[in-house]
């Protein structure tokens, strides 16, 4: 059989065809998989079922945080080979967040971020993305066709995410290009001169950002954060730089790559498709099923705190764990049919937005924007399809599940 190497979970294969992938996956009969390589950082154990996800994801003994890894075991020896990912694990490091660290520190991050995010702040965002989406809509409407993604999915989430950080209209695509590159770069030997110049770029600007903020504070996430910072709260200047760039990129990147995954899985469906705009109710269930079958993050990692046995075998400390949450999504010990698109689906423990501790704090907002999003798009353009039926969409060289561009006609 087949080896299966790191560059398949990033492959534009695997992200045309994600279930033919995870068939090879699960064809090996071995629930816990060994990588020799990841991505030139060493050896890595894949799991990809969704009991064991579930199960790792809440583990407190499989961490986020590198610092607490000996800086000679064999990932970070690995990753010198890959200098892109050498420096994206320096920064990181140098620049924690919620994300990328463990409690205490990270019970402290999140309560900070948290408060931007409550159900009633949530609510009340409502009226202006309706608003966002119908004027995105507006400006296309005559033409008979769009970008999907240039022109909706990524101007929507991308307007909602700079308004609440208090970030001006004008600086905000070149935050796509700093993710692309960044995204692209981690899994790319090569790209190491392109690691340093988009974190170097994306960093300036937000030390730019946050001196502004302090000169002309406004009602928003941004100059919140610098007052809890500048006020004594338990938040260093790297963790406040590093919390609004986390901000920034999740707070867009996975909600485009949801609207035009989504988008896309529909137009496959015509079916479920006619369902949805006939049944506008269906909405909140069909954003939970497009996130289980289509969501746009395919793995994320955790690293092993202390020798654990799973399956029979030894996971090392230090060791990586990748965790396939699109595998867990369509992992027929959990959900019946599982590759068959049901937004009626009744059953639907879906971890696109993983689970535990770093369950991810923005979720509210993305099936808000999600739901807004589909709902609107079907109620304008009823007669939506792709532009070219016969034409081969391509993928971003990435860990999310991201086309290049979606064209589409109405």
């Amino acid at each position: 059989m087949e080896k299966i190497i790191s560059s398949d979970f990033t492959s534009p294969e695997t992200m045309r065809d994600f279930f033919a992938f995870y068939r090879r996956l699960a064809e090996h009969q071995e629930p816990l998989y060994r990588l020799d390589d990841f991505f030139g950082m060493g050896g890595a154990w894949i799991v990809f079922r969704h009991d064991d996800v579930s199960a790792i994801l809440k583990d407190p003994r499989f961490l986020k945080d590198m610092r607490k890894l000996a800086p000679q075991q064999d990932h970070e020896a690995a990753a010198v080979q890959n200098a892109s990912v050498n420096k994206l694990i320096e920064w990181m490091k140098n620049m924690p967040n919620m994300l990328s660290v463990d409690p205490p520190d990270h019970t402290r991050l999140r309560r900070l971020a948290s408060k931007a995010f409550t159900p009633q702040m949530i609510e009340g965002l409502q009226p202006g993305i309706q608003r966002i989406a119908d004027e995105l809509l507006d400006h296309v409407e005559g033409q008979g066709r769009m970008e999907l993604i240039a022109d909706f999915a990524f101007p929507l989430p991308i307007i909602v995410i700079s308004d609440m950080l208090g970030i001006p209209a004008a600086d905000r695509n070149r935050f796509r290009d700093w993710t692309h590159k960044l995204g692209k770069a981690a899994l790319d030997p090569r790209d190491s001169a392109a690691v340093t110049t988009a974190l170097e770029e994306f960093i300036q600007y937000i030390k730019e950002l946050l001196a502004e903020k302090r000169r002309n504070p406004g009602n928003d996430v941004t100059s919140g954060l610098v007052q809890a910072h500048d006020e004594g709260e338990s938040l260093s200047e790297n963790e406040l730089l590093s919390t609004i760039w986390l901000l920034i990129t999740a707070g867009h990147e996975t909600t485009v790559n949801l609207i035009s995954n989504g988008i896309l899985a529909l137009l496959r469906h015509p079916e479920q498709m006619r369902l949805l705009r006939e049944n506008p109710s269906l909405l909140p269930s069909a954003v939970e099923e497009l996130l289980r079958y289509a969501g746009p993050i395919m793995i994320t990692n955790r690293f092993a705190g202390e020798d654990i046995t799973l399956h029979g075998k030894t996971i090392r400390k230090g060791e990586t764990v990748v965790i396939s949450l699109a595998g867990a999504n369509i992992d027929p010990h959990k959900f019946s049919n599982p590759e068959a698109l049901d937004i009626t689906r009744e059953e639907n423990e879906h971890l696109a937005f993983g689970k535990g501790i770093h369950h991810c704090l923005g979720a509210p907002l993305a099936r808000l924007e999600g739901q807004i999003a589909f709902g609107t798009l079907l109620r304008r353009f009823p007669n939506l399809k792709l532009a070219n039926e016969s034409e081969q969409l391509d993928y971003n060289f990435s860990t999310l599940r991201s086309l290049a561009k979606l064209p589409v006609t109405f």
